[in-house]
């Protein structure tokens, strides 16, 4: 597999740089591949421990330990993928990706963090909006290992052929099938600035309890999806229409004395969090185009938020 990075020479640990630099490209491939940092973290480790396990003799007789390491990732990946269908089936209420803070807003010092801060190995794209990861999560799994290696992180067919363990023009097919389920972009799609100023509109609306001024910003089919995971309340199934979302937004306490929404960066794009007493309790990623809000996703589970918790 073609990969950028190759071991140095005379060194202790020949392998040492080159594996350790392959740690950012890890984490970001597998977080895309899940949806959840802990769990990308987990599979880091555990490629790591793999490697580490070799003899060095086995060791020195990979030409590409960067190549070696993306291989055992997308495939510890693709098991948990599958088994994580089962799990999804177990779940309380909507299961929705783990958000991401922009790097400047990370609370670092969290209980178990990396000396290295996971916020500087996860690049904040497209790839990673919430929008995008929700339709990942329709995909098969040999679907969006796929798409993810080819379309994403440029992987020619042949080599994820290897990974997948089918032949180049299957996965071709994969990824094209992956394709087709991703909305085309639309033509008058929002701008960052515009985005902002929605969820900024979204907030101030909520905080007011303006009904009319909520359902203003809202598609008409617009849908409000929570995930509690069965820790917290959370509605446990989407709500769907413009009304029905405003009404429901606005039932629920965002103006309350207690409770700060805060703008802020969800994977990449404008979005708000919750916060009692200082603590998040829950981060919202919304998906505006065309200057109204289609989906809003809101991340309750406490067990997703560690990210935007102080230890």
């Amino acid at each position: 597999m073609t990969n950028p990075s190759e071991p140095g020479h005379g060194q202790p640990d020949p392998g040492l740089s080159a594996i350790m630099s392959e740690r950012r490209q890890l984490t970001n491939l597998a977080y895309r591949l899940l949806g959840s940092l802990a769990d990308a973290e987990d599979v880091v480790q555990e490629t790591y421990t793999r490697w580490y396990a070799m003899s060095a003799q086995q060791q020195e007789a990979i030409s590409s330990p960067g190549a070696w390491l993306t291989t055992v990732a997308s495939r510890i990946c693709l098991d948990l993928l599958g088994s994580a269908r089962a799990r999804r089936e177990r779940y309380v209420g909507e299961w929705i990706p783990e958000p991401l803070p922009d790097r400047t807003e990370w609370i670092s010092g969290r209980p178990g963090a990396d000396i290295v801060d996971p916020a500087d190995r996860v690049t904040l794209d497209e790839s990673v909006s919430m929008a995008f990861l929700v339709i990942l999560e329709a995909m098969t799994p040999a679907e969006r290992v796929a798409f993810i290696l080819h379309d994403v992180f440029r992987y020619p067919f042949a080599e994820v052929a290897e990974i997948v363990g089918r032949t180049p023009a299957a996965c071709r097919q994969l990824a094209s099938s992956a394709r087709r389920r991703i909305r085309a972009p639309q033509p008058d799609a929002a701008s960052a600035a515009q985005r902002a100023d929605i969820v900024r509109a979204f907030k101030q609306a909520w905080e007011a309890k303006d009904i009319d001024a909520l359902i203003g910003l809202l598609a008409p089919d617009a849908t409000a999806t929570g995930d509690g995971g069965g820790l917290v309340t959370a509605a446990l199934h989407p709500v769907e229409g413009a009304e029905q979302v405003a009404r429901f937004f606005a039932d629920r306490p965002g103006g309350a004395p207690d409770m700060t929404l805060l703008e802020c960066t969800v994977n990449g794009q404008p979005g708000l969090v919750a916060q009692l007493d200082g603590a998040t309790v829950s981060v919202m990623a919304f998906d505006v185009t065309g200057n109204r809000i289609h989906h809003i996703w809101a991340v309750l589970n406490p067990d997703k938020l560690c990210s935007w918790t102080t230890g």
